[in-house]
């Protein structure tokens, strides 16, 4: 069964919900029409580019472009993961963490997702690995950030505790384990609630996508529990490592708390 073709007029009634919401907004005074107008456009523009993008890539199809296109949505990850916290590490650690953390929770487990499940040949075909990867990458993303600005912001709020934890002898670890264990739990449960939620509450987008093109339910829904168990895999080990790695960074080598190594405070994005 053939995909049905949607007219420039169908997306922009479409669009026009996303106006009715921004006006609602407005009306209301929530204060956030402009941000939802700014988000629906840049939604638009950013998808079709990526869709010109894949039908060329798609009918040029090389390792090289895809390790290109790939590197360009990690990239993007990592801004996206430094811009939503409050309190970022300071300098290249900021983004360095971020691009770790993604590097290990995206790209690894698509890699071993595209060789040992999917075995697709060649392996990195485009027509899996960009949409395996991109998925990946957007859900990750937000168990990261949560993990990382919620250790952040306690390691703040929580200075006089954790001071004093470390004055009683308290290390680092003991001092930091509560907050670790609270960010670690931030930052996988909406990939928990996703995967309860999955074929009672909600159809995930992948299932639903292949169903629409023509894909067999059955299929369609093999396709999506392999993806959600990648997901939360990723979101696990990447949530892991950032946290990790930020609850460490926020001391020293004497185990001194230093939070003159965050930024400044700003308004999350």
């Amino acid at each position: 069964m053939p995909v049905i073709p949607l007219s420039a007029l169908d997306l922009l009634l479409a669009a026009l919900l996303v106006l009715a919401v921004g006006l609602a907004s407005l009306r209301l005074g929530l204060g956030v029409e402009r941000a939802v107008l700014v988000a629906g456009a840049r939604a638009a523009a950013q998808l079709l580019l990526v869709g010109l993008v894949l039908r060329t890539l798609f009918a040029h199809a090389a390792l090289g472009w895809v390790v290109a296109v790939a590197t360009i949505m990690l990239v993007a990850a990592t801004r996206e993961v430094w811009a939503r916290q409050a309190r970022p590490l300071g300098g290249a650690w900021g983004l360095g963490v971020g691009a770790l953390s993604m590097f290990v929770s995206s790209f690894a487990v698509a890699v071993l997702g595209l060789r040992v499940m999917i075995g697709e040949q060649p392996w990195w075909e485009p027509r899996y690995a960009i949409p395996l990867l991109g998925m990946l990458l957007g859900n990750t993303m937000t168990g990261v950030a949560l993990g990382l600005d919620r250790v952040t912001t306690a390691a703040v709020e929580q200075r006089e505790v954790v001071e004093q934890r470390l004055a009683l002898g308290h290390t680092r670890g003991e001092a930091m384990a509560e907050a670790r264990r609270q960010s670690l739990r931030a930052g996988l449960l909406p990939i928990v609630n996703s995967m309860a939620a999955a074929g009672l509450v909600s159809l995930p987008g992948m299932m639903t996508g292949q169903i629409l093109a023509g894909s067999p339910p059955v299929e369609a829904v093999k396709y999506q529990i392999l993806i959600l168990f990648l997901i939360a895999a990723g979101t696990g080990a990447g949530t892991m490592v950032a946290v990790e790695i930020a609850a460490r960074r926020l001391f020293d080598d004497r185990h001194r708390l230093r939070l003159d190594r965050l930024a400044s405070a700003r308004g999350r994005q």
